[in-house]
């Protein structure tokens, strides 16, 4: 499977998402959006997308999306950190498919940042996640 259009290898690398790779970003104006063909590290038993990698996949691409509306107000960003995660599981996907997120930025307070998002493959939305961050 090729690659989306504007998406390079990820960026950032932790020893939590070695196991994934290889990861894409992709960055616009009000989001970095995070991709993978699912591989079975991504997946559970049955060869389905494992909701820990949904979540954990959701939380980053979120994360990275309210640093970057942070970067763009001119704000300093000493640390962020999850507060509350939501996650709604609503489809499926299997292994040989690309899922990338759609971050949106709901609100950036003083001291508390709100992000939406969505997982999509090219069949279905995957999962809806929210989160609140901690400003640092």
């Amino acid at each position: 499977m090729s690659i989306p259009e504007g998406y390079k290898p990820h960026f950032r690398k932790s020893a939590f998402t070695d196991p994934w790779e290889p990861l894409y970003s992709r960055m616009t104006p009000d989001q970095i959006s995070l991709g993978a063909v699912l591989r079975e590290a991504h997946c559970n038993s049955r060869g389905i997308i494992h909701g820990g990698f949904i979540s954990s996949i959701a939380d980053n691409a979120m994360g990275l999306t309210c640093a970057q509306m942070m970067k763009a107000e001119g704000r300093e960003m000493k640390s962020l950190i999850t507060v509350n995660l939501s996650v709604d599981f609503t489809g499926m996907a299997k292994v040989g498919e690309w899922i990338a997120t759609q971050s949106e930025m709901v609100k950036l307070g003083g001291s508390l940042g709100f992000v939406q998002c969505q997982l999509v493959t090219e069949k279905a939305i995957v999962a809806r996640a929210n989160a609140t961050f901690k400003l640092g």
